[in-house]
């Protein structure tokens, strides 16, 4: 798992690891709909009554801020054609997202979506905290890509923040 020892402003903590946690039960989910095909509503159903917030396989999961969940995967599932072709061009060329493994095209659609949509986020929080996310699940130079390609799509659709090229 990600090493979370930086403190985030007095207040902001519990929010902060709540939506932490609806980010990485987010790209869950979405792996599990890409690998086995699962709808949406079954999705929901099930990360909402064992996922978030307990114990599974011997993991506590921390509780999840809900609504931050469900419009992540929602809106993941609603925009993932106009999305993959962002994420493909972003990447390095000869690496089309198709070729990407599963879970890392969870987290780059959920990034994505998310520097899209949730301008309540900075953009910089949320490359960093889909960079966590890919932490837990792939070595050092997949999250590295994901920085990368999270970084890219930033400055396309929150140029201000990034700062342009």
């Amino acid at each position: 798992m990600a090493d979370h020892s930086k403190k985030p402003p007095a207040g902001t903590e519990k929010k902060a690891n709540r939506r932490g946690a609806a980010r990485l039960a987010a790209v869950q989910a979405l792996y599990q709909m890409d690998i086995a095909g699962a709808g949406i509503n079954d999705i929901f159903a099930e990360f909402e009554s064992h996922w978030l917030g307990n114990e599974v396989e011997g993991d506590t999961y921390l509780p999840a801020e809900a609504a931050f969940f469900r419009d992540v995967v929602s809106g993941v599932v609603r925009d993932q054609k106009m999305l993959d072709p962002l994420i493909d061009e972003a990447l390095s060329k000869g690496w089309p997202l198709k070729r990407i493994e599963a879970i890392l095209r969870a987290v780059l659609r959920a990034g994505a979506y998310e520097l899209q949509h949730r301008k309540d986020v900075p953009g910089r929080v949320v490359v960093s905290e889909y960079v966590d996310v890919a932490n837990a699940f792939v070595d050092r130079e997949e999250t590295g890509m994901v920085n990368a390609v999270l970084d890219q799509i930033g400055r396309l659709f929150r140029g201000d923040e990034f700062g342009r090229g």
